[in-house]
């Protein structure tokens, strides 16, 4: 099974559910969410997944009503039951004394991904992903102006990009090359630079391509 460690703006249940279908074990990182002062955290609902309902901190029912077009699951409380509800204050401030909690169709793909953050084989797969992918990241922003664009519009920007990667590309191809020594095969070296010329036209093509005018 292949891994991917992916920043925490990527914790959206449609990607994780994409992640699942494609047996792709995910690691997301954590997003605190928000939340307002003085009112209950989302968490502090629990859901229960046999009966398909929410319970409150006070113990009610919060029953499935309906789904919206985003793909999230509606669970409302009863209002007559909320009326008197002693930490209603804490809980919502709404007209007719309901209070809404939400779940994506694809929710239980997000939470196992959750799982997967806090395991062993998670936290090394993430901290695999700080020394990979960040690092090329950086790479780019501080020594291939990656800080700021150079020109205006949006093909301008790309053809900045694609040099910079260009740039980056020989730099991994030459560190290769250097690990390997003089007894790498001559097939090998071939290979890589016929791969490389290959992507180079590729990035010529577009360079290549009639700007706009901004």
């Amino acid at each position: 099974m292949r891994a991917v460690g992916v920043d925490a703006g990527y914790a959206a249940a449609a990607i994780t559910q994409g992640l699942e279908e494609r047996s792709i074990y995910g690691v997301i990182g954590y997003r605190r969410p928000t939340h307002r002062d003085g009112y209950f955290y989302k968490h502090e609902y629990r859901y229960d997944e046999k009966l398909d309902v929410y319970i409150c901190p006070n113990g009610q029912l919060l029953n499935y009503r309906t789904t919206n077009r985003e793909g999230y699951r509606q669970y409302h409380s009863d209002a007559a039951q909320c009326a008197d509800c002693p930490v209603r204050g804490k809980c919502t401030q709404s007209s007719n004394a309901t209070k809404v909690v939400t779940r994506h169709v694809w929710e239980a793909s997000r939470e196992r991904m959750d799982e997967h953050r806090l395991s062993r084989v998670g936290k090394r797969i993430y901290k695999r992903r700080k020394e990979t992918v960040e690092r090329s990241f950086a790479d780019g922003k501080q020594l291939h102006g990656h800080r700021y664009a150079r020109m205006r519009g949006l093909t301008r920007v790309q053809q900045q990009c694609l040099l910079a990667a260009a740039a980056q590309n020989i730099k991994k191809i030459a560190l290769l090359l250097s690990r390997m020594g003089p007894d790498m095969p001559t097939s090998t070296l071939r290979a890589l630079v016929d791969a490389y010329i290959a992507l180079c036209g590729q990035y010529c093509d577009l360079l290549t391509e009639p700007t706009k005018s901004y």
